[in-house]
């Protein structure tokens, strides 16, 4: 079953998902990181390059022709179940609001709730449906 993490009250959500990207690559994790739209993943991959001078993050998009090569795959939340089956399992890192479809096929999945009121609404209801779900949640408050 799939383990879920929320990551509640971050105030930089994509430099909190660099951070936790990091911390999965050094683990030795593959991982999928779900965004909202084409400019918040333009953002995060420019983010990816930028935010640490001492680390390589390998990162493309999930429709890249070394997709099946690289640990990091960026996907957009267009289609809920739009991630191909030759992608990852390990990590689903969701930045986006809604549940994605197809998370149970992974080991981990990873939500990031940022502080506006409209983004903790969104995340409270995604905990409300895993949890009537049964799967285990973990809560980390990153106040």
């Amino acid at each position: 079953m799939t383990r879920i993490d929320f990551h509640s009250n971050v105030s930089h959500p994509l430099e909190y998902a660099c951070r936790l990207t990091r911390k999965a690559l050094a683990a030795g994790c593959q991982l999928v990181v779900r965004h909202q739209d084409v400019a918040q993943r333009t953002e995060f991959d420019q983010l990816l390059w930028t935010f640490s001078d001492v680390d390589f993050l390998p990162h493309v998009a999930d429709d890249h022709p070394l997709a099946g090569l690289t640990p990091v795959l960026l996907s957009i939340d267009t289609d809920p179940g739009a991630i191909p089956a030759y992608h990852h399992n390990d990590i689903l890192l969701n930045l986006a609001d809604r549940i994605p479809a197809d998370f149970n096929r992974f080991e981990r999945l990873i939500e990031i709730v940022p502080q506006d009121p409209e983004s903790t609404q969104a995340g409270r209801e995604r905990y409300r449906h895993y949890q009537q779900q049964g799967y285990p949640l973990n809560h980390i408050n990153a106040k």
